[in-house]
């Protein structure tokens, strides 16, 4: 196979298997990452999130949120970046109900919707999650699914995931578990997503100015 030819084909792949350009900047302090910890006192389980285009239905990106002895969110090769939201090695910490709505509603746009599939799991498997999400580091450009497929296959009733470079296939294998809820969400949200982002960050800044000058006045 020639170089023009083993380019093309390197090109297609990453084109097809979706997942952004990874946008991980310096991670966080281990200091900064234990004091975003958030531990939500729901059941243990496992989220898959797949991003998928609303024009040609391919799937644009992957990640997994994990709760449990804390939630975060596994985001391989993501996108979605908070100054408010840790991060260290592709895993985002403190998820609360707020950073979880956003982070949801943030993918779902004009031109994307977000398939939402959980699942309830024991407390030994949402924390060996947890661990293998730790131990990837930051994911490759493209590797969305597949490191998520490569560390859900490592989980006890999760033998059944194999590997892919497709979201829309991981969410697919994911359906067939038994136990799983599958829902979808769509908005009608300008395609760039830096403009949540900025009014996220304005809304935190103006609700800690807030708690700050009550707490003064105390």
């Amino acid at each position: 196979m020639g170089l023009r030819a083993i380019v093309l084909a390197v090109f297609a792949a990453v084109t097809l298997a979706g997942c952004a350009a990874n946008t991980s900047g310096v991670d966080s302090t281990p200091e900064e990452v234990a004091a975003a910890t958030y531990r939500h006192d729901g059941p243990p389980s496992l989220t898959l999130y797949t991003m998928i285009n609303n024009r040609s239905g391919s799937g644009a990106h992957t990640s997994l949120l994990i709760n449990a002895s804390q939630r975060v969110v596994f985001d391989p090769a993501g996108s979605v970046r908070l100054k408010a939201v840790p991060e260290m090695g592709d895993v985002l910490y403190g998820i609360t109900p707020r950073v979880k709505d956003f982070y949801e509603r943030a993918h779902a746009r004009k031109t994307y919707h977000v398939r939402i599939q959980s699942i309830p799991v024991s407390a030994e498997v949402a924390e060996r999650a947890l661990r293998l999400a730790q131990q990837s580091g930051p994911v490759a450009s493209a590797r969305c699914a597949a490191s998520t497929s490569a560390l859900l296959q490592q989980l006890p009733g999760f033998e059944s995931i194999s590997d892919t470079w497709y979201p829309n296939k991981l969410a697919d294998q994911f359906a067939t578990l038994p136990g799983v809820s599958d829902r979808k969400l769509y908005e009608d949200d300008a395609d760039d997503k830096a403009i949540a982002i900025a009014q996220f960050e304005a809304e935190q800044r103006s609700t800690s100015e807030g708690a700050g000058r009550t707490q003064g006045n105390q």
